[in-house]
């Protein structure tokens, strides 16, 4: 294998490590100063048509997307082998299903910009960091799709017994910076963009993904009474008082 050289260290060792301390950094950090601004500061109020069917579509799509990439990043390709999916099996399914929650994705995000960009009130309330993260989003959606398509499907590039190689080595800090530096750049283009997108993360409304609401399933229940007609209101403190 050949010899990483300088950009290939800072590319794919120096930066991921850099991104990887901002994004623990920085959610700590948001959480202590801006608590009150963890929010997804939604714009409903706005315009509530297109957001009722493009954010389902791009919220569950990009949890199969996620989910796909535990799978196809976590999951070493001996597992699959050892309980019996073949190398084809798994690439049909894989590409297969992951197209079908790419093509959500896609159409989820795209109706979600259209609504903003149109929108006068909808894109008044978008921030500049609103803007990169909604390109940054865009360009790691569509350069997946196409790398999966061009370069996997297409091309034969195994990704298995590279990007995902790499992926495990990083989280065991031994990171072999060649896998990365040797594959497509359809690949190569995905991850570094998620690879950004993941430094900004803290600082954007993609925070709100952390904000599980755990003390809704051990609130109180709220009791609403019905309004009894037949009954007086209550005369108010100084109504009492008789003279």
């Amino acid at each position: 294998m050949s010899t990483p050289t300088v950009l290939d260290t800072i590319l794919w060792l120096i930066i991921p490590y850099l991104a990887l301390a901002v994004f623990v950094l920085g959610h700590i950090w948001r959480f202590r100063r801006d608590r009150f601004g963890w929010t997804s500061r939604s714009s409903q109020i706005y315009e509530s048509k297109l957001l009722r069917i493009g954010s389902p579509l791009f919220h569950y799509g990009i949890i199969f997307v996620f989910l796909g990439h535990v799978i196809g990043l976590g999951i070493p390709k001996t597992w699959t082998e050892a309980v019996g999916i073949s190398d084809h099996v798994y690439h049909f399914m894989a590409i297969s299903i992951g197209l079908g929650a790419a093509a959500a994705t896609v159409g989820g995000l795209g109706l979600l910009l259209y609504r903003r960009r149109t929108n006068t009130r909808v894109f008044g309330a978008t921030t500049r960091m609103d803007k990169l993260m909604y390109l940054m989003l865009t360009i790691v959606i569509l350069a997946g799709v196409y790398s999966t398509i061009v370069d996997s499907a297409m091309g034969g590039y195994d990704y298995r017994e590279g990007v995902s190689r790499w992926f495990r080595q990083f989280w065991m800090f031994q990171p072999d910076v060649m896998l990365m530096a040797q594959a497509p750049l359809g690949f190569q283009v995905h991850v570094m963009a998620a690879i950004l997108l993941f430094a900004i993360w803290p600082f954007t409304r993609l925070v709100h993904v952390f904000a599980v609401p755990l003390g809704y399933l051990t609130r109180p229940y709220i009791v609403y009474r019905a309004k009894d007609r037949d009954r007086q209101p209550e005369k108010r403190g100084w109504e009492r008082i008789d003279y």
